[in-house]
């Protein structure tokens, strides 16, 4: 599902994308500065969802959360990726997601958790990040852990529905985005242990050092 979601969304937005990301290039902006000024636009916009601006809280992140695909289109068309580049969209990622679940936690919490979303969120919360960490650290031990049914595009989905629900006066409607993203959150930890487990190979050398490898990273750990 993750891949199937990820492939068709960029096969989407490409037309849109690529264009602007090569006016960017153009104009001398950077794709740093495109993952920096993202993940305030999104900072501001789990402030608003913290507020019950649900509606706008869901724009404002949805927007801005497509300069996750701007920054690393910008990196490849410039044809020199470095890691430092990968770290700060990682980074940045983690804090942007990290800011939206706390800002749903906060806002379930004033809402006096109806249909436990406050426990889901907080779920959610601590979910996504082991999501990303399990597959993180599996990459430095140079194990394979590329696979989920909810990596960081399909999490964002499904809450921007819940929000766009819970925007048109439906109470259960984030709350029950919350459950759905909470359980397949765990499921996705499970499933990238088990793949990581299956491509252990003691017998093999361990990786190479950050900065020894010719190989360009990417840019993001979902």
């Amino acid at each position: 599902m993750a891949k199937i979601v990820n492939v068709t969304a960029r096969a989407v937005v490409s037309y849109g994308v690529n264009p602007i990301s090569r006016f960017l290039l153009r104009i001398g902006v950077t794709p740093n500065a495109v993952t920096v000024a993202g993940t305030v636009g999104v900072l501001f916009g789990a402030w608003l969802g913290s507020q019950g601006e649900l509606l706008w809280g869901t724009i404002v992140v949805t927007a801005f959360a497509l300069t996750d695909a701007l920054d690393g289109t910008m990196a490849r068309m410039r044809g020199r990726g470095g890691h430092f580049g990968a770290l700060l969209d990682s980074s940045m990622d983690r804090i942007a997601d990290g800011a939206v679940f706390g800002a749903v936690v906060y806002y379930m919490a004033s809402e006096g958790n109806p249909y436990g979303g406050l426990v889901a969120a907080l779920v959610c919360l601590v979910g996504g990040q082991v999501v990303s960490y399990v597959k993180a650290r599996a990459q430095s031990l140079g194990l394979n852990a590329d696979v989920g049914i909810a990596e960081r595009l399909e999490r964002l989905l499904i809450l921007g529905v819940g929000g766009l629900l819970g925007s048109a006066g439906l109470e259960w409607g984030l709350p029950a985005a919350l459950w759905v993203l909470a359980v397949l959150s765990v499921i996705t930890v499970f499933q990238r242990l088990i793949h990581a487990s299956k491509s252990d190979n003691p017998s093999a050398e361990p990786p190479a050092p950050v900065g020894a490898a010719p190989i360009p990273p990417a840019r993001d750990v979902r």
